[in-house]
């Protein structure tokens, strides 16, 4: 595997990006653009996904970054609730709704991937040099 240097190259971090831009894209349109508290926890929600992995990957601390990691597989997780909301109050059609809810659970899969390998080195004891 190569090192990762950027933020920018993490698969989770560009699926979460994706996610952003569709639900900014989404909530400028129709009834969900004139609820504004929906919208903005919408918002919020879809950008903490995305903005949490790179806000601790320049502190270079793997436990800390896979705190954040957290956070933000669990904000995909919000935006998949809120799902439910505008789907019950018909703010969004179905497809759109199929459609952000495979890209927040690609986001949080591959977040929990991610998680998933620095535990892993995480756990590894350095070999003793003799």
């Amino acid at each position: 595997m190569s090192t990762i240097t950027r933020f920018e190259d993490l698969t989770c971090w560009q699926a979460a990006r994706e996610l952003v831009k569709m639900v900014y894209l989404v909530s400028k349109t129709g009834e969900l653009a004139k609820d504004f508290g929906t919208k903005d926890q919408f918002r919020r929600a879809a950008l903490s996904s995305m903005n949490n992995i790179a806000e601790d990957f320049g502190r270079f601390g793997r436990k800390d970054f896979i705190r954040f990691l957290n956070f933000s597989q669990s904000s995909s997780l919000e935006v998949q609730s809120m799902l439910y909301v505008l789907s019950d109050l018909e703010y969004l059609k179905e497809e759109k709704i199929i459609e952000i809810r495979r890209k927040s659970e690609e986001t949080k899969n591959l977040t929990l991937a991610c998680i998933k390998y620095l535990s892993n080195t995480l756990d590894k004891k350095p070999k003793k040099v003799l």
